[in-house]
């Protein structure tokens, strides 16, 4: 017969499974697709010209641009080609377009000179290459300024307009120019840069990106939750939070800099499977202390040493976080070479990933020791229904990404 607590567990973890199931079940399978990402290098060009590289989803590039909707020339002969997985098709599409195709990107993309706007021509015919698997458009961008100065204004508006297709877009911006280098992150909030603006306002943008995508990628906050549902001692938070943030920093700065590349359709089922193991092993400690479990939540505040259930629980830890690391570089979409400016922002990008979940970790965790400590058995349901619908989202996350649904 199933002790009192396993009892209590099992009725709290159905009960709060069955709530959150409904509604977080019908999320996207991958927490890093909502939102699209323009890729743009910016240089000097000849006799004081401006060179830009222009990387964006050909997909979207293709049903954006299309005038009459599907029964436009482009969109047909774009999303045809899409379809069958041709790369040479679908630079035909855009070559037999040129026009179309320069004409929405330029009057999204632009670059102006004081308050002049700068005039594209297109060089070359437009090339594919892939990003994970996602066929992309690379255009490259002649622009003639009315008059040369040393700043220049770059703003992108590109994605999503008015069609929805994506949740929102950010623009990575590389730069070369104005004798000045750096990088900048452009979206709906803040969609232009001056070549002349100080360094810590674009470290800023890149902050702010940061603690965004932690505070939207509901899949790196569940397993932040399973982890602190999972530590009955501040010692225990402190070191699980410790091995995740030096894992993930570790392969978020291999993969930015294109020194380590892993599929996405391998790293989010990873991702999602890893949230169901962290929040299940939680659950499994429940059930096998039994009874037991109750006074161990009670006495949480006490001994200090990790069992090496503990530190295996941190190696499990450190190996997802490595995988996790893989997630966030996806999400900010870089993987250009080395270079120290590039390494400058991302490594603000990962400040600001940390900032957010330290803060989650400083106010949720108190509330949780406290009620351990004062009862029992309330945190014992508390983590229990947390640990079960954690885990359920990842094992529901896990099919959905491994199906591709």
């Amino acid at each position: 017969m199933l002790g009192r607590v396993r009892r209590t567990v099992i009725v709290a973890a159905v009960g709060f499974a069955a709530a959150v199931v409904p509604f977080l079940g019908a999320e996207p399978a991958s927490a890093h697709g909502f939102s699209s990402t323009v890729y743009a290098k910016i240089e000097a060009g000849d006799e004081g010209h401006i060179r830009t590289a222009v990387e964006l989803e050909y997909d979207l590039l293709v049903v954006s641009a299309a005038d009459s909707g599907h029964d436009d020339p482009l969109f047909q002969a774009g999303t045809a080609a899409f379809e069958a997985g041709d790369a040479g098709a679908q630079a035909a599409a855009l070559k037999s377009h040129a026009s179309t195709v320069l004409t929405y990107v330029s009057d999204r993309f632009s670059v102006s000179s004081r308050d002049a706007a700068c005039r594209p021509t297109q060089v070359g015919d437009a090339t594919i290459s892939a990003r994970d698997g996602v066929p992309h458009a690379n255009l490259l961008l002649d622009w003639t300024c009315p008059e040369r100065v040393g700043e220049h204004v770059v703003r992108s508006g590109l994605f999503p307009d008015g069609e929805g297709y994506v949740k929102g877009t950010k623009t990575i911006v590389t730069y070369e120019i104005d004798a000045r280098s750096g990088s900048a992150a452009l979206d709906a909030a803040n969609p232009s840069f001056s070549t002349g603006q100080a360094w810590y306002q674009r470290f800023g943008e890149f902050f702010l990106l940061g603690a965004e995508h932690l505070l939207s990628g509901i899949d790196h906050i569940l397993f932040l939750l399973a982890l602190i549902a999972g530590s009955r001692r501040l010692r225990e938070i402190v070191l699980a939070a410790t091995s995740f943030t030096l894992a993930h920093s570790v392969t978020f700065m291999l993969a930015a800099l294109g020194l380590v590349e892993v599929p996405g359709a391998i790293v989010e089922p990873i991702i999602a499977l890893s949230i169901a193991v962290v929040a299940g092993w939680h659950l499994w400690g429940i059930w096998r202390r039994g009874e037991h479990a109750t006074d161990l939540e009670a006495a949480g505040h006490g001994h200090l040493s990790l069992d090496r259930a503990g530190w295996i629980r941190l190696a499990v830890v450190f190996c997802f976080g490595l995988v996790h690391g893989l997630g966030f570089a996806g999400a900010l979409g870089i993987d250009e070479a080395w270079s120290w400016t590039l390494l400058w922002s991302l490594l603000v990008f990962n400040v600001g990933i940390e900032v957010v979940q330290l803060t989650i970790i400083a106010v949720v965790f108190p509330l949780l020791f406290l009620l351990r400590r004062r009862a029992p058995k309330a945190g014992l349901w508390a983590t229990g229904a947390v640990s079960a619908g954690v885990s359920i989202m990842g094992l529901i996350w896990f099919v959905q990404r491994i199906s591709g649904s």
